[in-house]
């Protein structure tokens, strides 16, 4: 029965993972152990080591999945913001800026929900380092911002130094939200004044 050990394997590793996305997100990497993911997950501590290896790697995937989701989240925010817009008389779509615009404040509001909020800003730099870090966001939501500048007709001799710059922008202003979860106000500046960051790069 391959195929069914497969899918079990496959259903178990899901299932682990969840769980220490939930853990991790809740109470920091310090305070969550193999022993307790496994309980949350309804497995033994041994199957965890297998689809994982360690708590480092378990945290990584943890990682990895939570940058995926908030990229997703990016794309799905552009996507809806091209449809709902019309085509200028050349031919050409108009949403160019609208897509940037929507994808860049969906960046920020999806970094800074829980459980990405704790495991990507506060404790993935301590864990995995910056520079795993970094090659993690360039995969996925930089890649998308880079994308949408050079739709814009971004140079080609500044596209890498602008997406560098922006994105670190995005990633400061979700650092001084995660520290201000509950701060209306903050949030709402945050996201006037990504608005004009976007609209003094693209202009």
């Amino acid at each position: 029965m391959p195929r069914a050990t497969a899918a079990a394997a496959a259903e178990t590793a899901r299932v682990v993972l969840a769980a220490a996305t939930e853990l991790f997100g809740a109470r920091g990497y310090a305070d969550v152990s193999l022993e307790d993911v496994a309980e949350a997950a309804g497995v033994t501590r041994g199957a965890v080591y297998h689809h994982y290896a360690n708590k480092p790697g378990l945290f990584r995937a943890v990682a990895a999945g939570l940058q995926d989701a908030v990229a997703g989240s990016v794309v799905a925010a552009a996507d809806a913001a091209s449809h709902g817009r019309a085509t200028d008389a050349s031919g050409d779509t108009n949403s160019a800026f609208e897509e940037l615009r929507a994808g860049s404040h969906a960046f920020l509001d999806a970094i800074t929900a829980a459980p990405a909020a704790r495991v990507l800003l506060v404790d993935a730099p301590a864990v995995i380092g910056w520079a795993e870090w970094r090659e993690l966001d360039a995969a996925n939501s930089a890649r998308h911002l880079r994308e949408a500048l050079a739709s814009l007709g971004t140079p080609d001799d500044l596209l890498d130094a602008l997406t560098a710059q922006l994105s670190g922008a995005m990633n400061e202003a979700a650092l001084q939200l995660a520290a201000r979860p509950a701060d209306a106000s903050a949030r709402a500046a945050a996201h006037r004044a990504l608005d004009r960051l976007l609209e003094a790069a693209v202009a």
